[in-house]
Parts: structure tokens; C-alpha cells; sequence
């Protein structure tokens, strides 16, 4: 039996469920490609075998990192919003976090998982994903009586991949992030102004 580094065996299980999931993560983020079971144990020194005493295939790896990645990036953007002083401001809060996300690397993470196994779990959870990061925004818009809340909730989110084809062509974040206020800008201030 392997030796246990923690004061349980349910701790130890923890952390080597955590340091996998890790070096999944680090490898993903590095290479934009779904690690293999072999990658993510030699990065986290433990024996190919190993990996499947936590995760039982492949796809289970996968799913166990959608889990994990997802919503923290969809508490990041949440977290950004609330903090935001009017709903105006939450909706450019939405948009400059997920362009600070990319920035960092975290959607090519959720962009190659999604893209992974479509119409299997991972694509599933990755819509999911998609529609709980939009649910604070579409509560934003109907905040402000925007017509077709759903439907112009995507074409921010247009916007936003637009500013990801930007960053991706070498402009900054604090760049890509001032265009997408110039766009979105007049719609939030037409929309945050008292009704006569």
C-alpha cells in the first residue's frame, strides 16, 4: 500500500485528486491539448497506474477538470459583476473579466475542453457552463428593460469573442478591454438613463 502524506486516508486521496487535476490543468494550458492519463502522472510524480486509482478513464479526467475549471472562471465573473456600483457597470464587468480570463489562459482551458468530446458529458457541462456565466448578464439586461435580454446577452458575448481574436493577435487586455467599452458603453448609458 502506497504511503499516506496526510492525516487521513480521505485527505491523502484529496490532495492526490488535487495535484492531478493540477498538473491536467498546467499540461492543458501549456500545450492547448487534452492531456493523456501518462502526462498528467509524470507531472505529478506519481505512476501511470496510479492516475487510475482516482479518475477510472480518460474522459472521467476530463470531466473531473470541466468541474473544477468551470466555476471558478464563472465565480470570477460573478465575483466582477457584484462588485461593479450600477448595472450598467456590471455588464462592462462581465465583458473585461472574461477578456482577463483569456488573457490568462483560462478559456483556451474551457475552449478545448468543450471541444473535446462534443455531445458527450464535456460538451454538455460546457454548455452549462456557457449559460451559467451569461445568467448574471441576462439578469442585468432585464434589470435595465433591455428587449431580448437572451438574445443581446450573445451578442455582447459576440463582442467578447471578438475582443479574444484580438488578444490573440498580440493587443493587451487593458486594450481589448477599452474597445469593448467603447462599443458597449452607449448601450449601458441609454439603458441606465431614468426613464420619463
Amino acid at each position: 500500500m502506497p504511503r499516506i502524506s496526510a492525516p487521513s486516508v480521505a485527505e491523502h486521496r484529496a490532495a492526490q485528486e488535487r495535484a492531478l487535476l493540477d498538473a491536467a490543468h498546467a499540461i492543458l494550458e501549456e500545450t492547448g491539448e487534452a492531456p493523456t492519463m501518462a502526462q498528467v502522472a509524470a507531472r505529478a510524480g506519481l505512476a501511470r497506474p496510479s492516475v487510475y486509482q482516482y479518475f477510472s478513464s480518460h474522459k472521467e479526467l476530463l470531466q473531473a477538470l470541466v468541474k473544477d475549471v468551470f466555476p471558478r472562471w464563472t465565480e470570477r465573473i460573478a465575483s466582477a459583476m457584484r462588485t461593479a456600483p450600477t448595472p450598467g457597470d456590471r455588464i462592462l464587468a462581465y465583458a473585461a473579466a472574461n477578456i482577463e480570463l483569456v488573457a490568462e489562459g483560462s478559456h483556451a482551458i474551457g475552449t478545448t475542453l468543450a471541444s473535446i468530446a462534443p455531445g458527450e458529458d464535456v460538451g454538455e457541462q460546457a454548455e452549462q457552463m456557457h449559460r451559467a456565466v451569461q445568467e448574471p448578464l441576462v439578469a442585468t439586461l432585464i434589470e435595465l428593460d433591455v428587449p431580448e435580454p437572451a438574445d443581446v446577452a450573445e451578442l455582447i458575448n459576440a463582442m467578447v469573442h471578438g475582443g479574444t481574436r484580438m488578444l490573440d493577435a498580440g493587443q493587451s487586455a487593458p486594450q481589448v478591454i477599452k474597445h469593448l467599452e467603447t462599443v458597449l458603453r452607449p448601450m449601458v448609458d441609454a439603458y441606465s438613463r431614468p426613464t420619463r
